[in-house]
């Protein structure tokens, strides 16, 4: 977002950038200790106080989402003749993915389980942790969030062409959409029978 933030006029990056790093911080340290101690960050409120931290937990993610996406707002009402049209298009779509699927995170919050067809199953895929047995929501929050990285790289490196790049990114777009649909009918992202052939 920093590296984005550089392209647009007259906008103060300060704020958003002390934003992110504060709060984020905030809830980056929280993940830590309560992980140091063997207790869960995220579903937790066994305490009044491990329930206030996991609200606020929420409220930073919101805070910062919104703040995005009024960035995004900024690439869509502003014009940048010094870039090119594809890659300016990539960022645009980039942030608008990543704004819906990070707000995906609240279905997680509202269910306070991240699986579908067990309770917050981490039956571990390798390094991911997603579910190899039922329906996980964090496959769709991971692939619709990390559109902010992969469309422009893939617009400026690979594609430059501004159509191929909404192509790309429509079809990214749905393939996140996909996983979302897959996990709330408790499907895993690959089938146990898969898994097997993998093995």
């Amino acid at each position: 977002m920093a590296w984005y933030c550089h392209y647009l006029s007259d906008f103060n990056g300060t704020p958003f950038n002390w934003t992110v790093i504060t709060l984020f911080g905030f809830e980056l340290l929280y993940i830590i200790f309560q992980a140091s101690k063997g207790l869960l960050s995220h579903f937790n409120i066994s305490t009044p106080t491990y329930s206030l931290l996991y609200s606020l937990m929420g409220l930073i993610a919101v805070v910062v989402t919104l703040y995005t996406a009024y960035i995004g707002l900024l690439f869509f009402t502003q014009s940048f003749p010094n870039l090119p049209s594809y890659y300016v298009w990539s960022i645009r779509l980039g942030i608008f993915i990543f704004v819906i699927f990070s707000f995906e995170g609240g279905l997680m919050g509202s269910r306070m389980n991240h699986s579908v067809g067990a309770i917050n199953d981490n039956s571990n895929w390798w390094i991911l942790g997603w579910s190899k047995i039922v329906g996980d929501l964090r496959v769709s929050h991971f692939i619709g969030m990390h559109a902010l990285q992969v469309l422009p790289l893939l617009s400026f490196y690979i594609f430059k062409n501004t159509k191929a790049t909404i192509v790309i990114s429509l079809l990214y777009g749905l393939l996140a959409t996909s996983t979302l649909v897959q996990a709330l009918k408790g499907k895993p992202i690959i089938s146990q029978k898969k898994v097997k052939e993998l093995e």
